[in-house]
């Protein structure tokens, strides 16, 4: 991913908090649901923790513990 989208998906976040984290991880993701009820409450509180998400937790991650065989 480049730096330019990150950039944007970080300025989405700090203008509309959920547009960012959307952008990131989808609207069915739980980290969207969080920073929408977040934003909801408050809209410091939702731009913090979009900008959180957005730099720090990597949403292929889950997908590859999800789709990894239980086998050992």
């Amino acid at each position: 991913m480049g730096v330019c989208c990150r950039f944007l998906e970080i300025l989405c976040a700090i203008l509309l908090p959920p547009l960012g984290v959307f952008f990131r991880h989808g609207c069915c993701s739980l980290e969207f649901c969080i920073c929408l009820v977040l934003t909801i409450l408050g809209y410091i509180p939702g731009m913090i923790y979009a900008v959180y998400v957005i730099v720090a937790v990597d949403p292929d991650h889950y997908r590859r513990e999800y789709y990894e065989p239980i086998n050992p």
